[in-house]
């Protein structure tokens, strides 16, 4: 068992899904799961024997207390959490199936994320036992306050010595409150050792694109993302390991998945997964980013395992229902070692 804790930072909200692959209009009932970004990373550890606390605001209230026991449930350490503000975020999420995408409407305007502010969590005391802190893009595009509250925990952490991670995840849909992500995700991203992102997070979020590349044609040259991984630690010289997830999709229901990742002036690239059948395609980039902190921190130099086990880690949250990655270590590493059948174990 690890020691030292990974602290994660960030919104958890309450995720609607009309059954199976039911349209909006079509739903009579709705499922019901937690989920979030940062929230999502901490499960994931969890399940693989990592301690971690996810730090957040919650409402006072039954959905908040939930919502509560949902991550205990799965081993997340909820001391850190402060309690205040009106409501927990909703997400409306109606599953895509082959040629028919996915569609998430949000109802997160003025949750007790989104009006946290400066000073209302004790930094000190939230990151006394870490050796590490996650954070993703979303949060400093839900409010003002909430990309405050981030700025705050991050240089914390720096101060600290701890590692320092980030997954830019871009939203256009989340920033609306006044400033571009271009405007205040570099500031976070200068005290951060390691990040990861998606083909498209980095043109997003800082500008940088690779050559050639069309994620839509369902293939996506690992060879391209070089360029985006030394131009990010080109300006931001703290980054000591950069990772780019690579989805290829081909339908909805059809992707594959791989990952490439920069350390130390080395390129490492992942073996690539065809996902035929996909249940849950949420939280495909958490799963990825806690893998990565599990191998990073488990493997010690040899990254390459380390990322193999990250890529590995999310291929198979592609096969979980809800956001969260419910899969332990043992069963990673079977895949890893080739065993993709599937056959029921005895």
């Amino acid at each position: 068992m690890m020691t030292n804790k990974v602290v994660t930072f960030g919104e958890i909200m309450l995720r609607l899904s009309p059954p199976g692959f039911q349209r909006f209009s079509q739903a009579q009932s709705f499922d019901v799961v937690y989920g979030g970004g940062e929230a999502n990373v901490s499960a994931s550890l969890a399940g693989f024997g990592v301690p971690t606390d996810f730090v957040t605001r919650l409402p006072k209230n039954d959905i908040g207390n939930a919502c509560l026991r949902f991550l205990r449930a799965q081993g997340v350490g909820t001391d850190k959490i402060v309690w205040g503000g009106d409501r927990l975020g909703i997400y409306f999420l109606e599953m895509g199936a082959v040629a028919r995408p996915s569609q998430v409407v949000y109802d997160r305007a003025g949750s007790s994320l989104a009006t946290i502010a400066p000073g209302m969590v004790d930094w000190s005391a939230a990151l006394a036992d870490a050796d590490w802190f996650h954070w993703t893009g979303i949060t400093p595009a839900i409010s003002q306050g909430a990309a405050e509250a981030c700025l705050e925990g991050v240089r914390a952490a720096s101060e600290r010595g701890l590692t320092v991670s980030c997954d830019l995840n871009y939203r256009a849909k989340l920033w609306n409150w006044g400033k571009k992500a271009s405007e205040v995700m570099p500031e976070l991203v200068q005290h951060c050792t390691v990040a990861i992102g998606n083909e498209e997070d980095a043109e997003k979020v800082l500008g940088i694109k690779a050559p050639e590349t069309d994620v839509t044609s369902g293939k996506v040259d690992a060879s391209q993302y070089r360029y985006v991984c030394e131009e990010m630690v080109k300006r931001f010289p703290n980054l000591k390991t950069v990772a780019i997830t690579l989805r290829g999709s081909l339908s909805a229901s059809h992707n594959t998945w791989s990952g490439i990742l920069w350390h130390d002036g080395e390129v490492y690239v992942a073996p690539e997964y065809d996902i035929t059948h996909i249940v849950d395609r949420v939280g495909g980039g958490d799963s990825f980013m806690g893998g990565l902190i599990y191998g990073l921190k488990t493997y010690g130099d040899d990254v390459q395992r380390a990322l193999d086990f990250a890529v590995a880690a999310s291929a198979l949250k592609h096969t979980v229902f809800g956001d969260f990655n419910l899969v332990s270590v043992s069963e990673v590493t079977k895949i890893m070692g080739g065993d993709v059948s599937g056959r029921v174990s005895r």
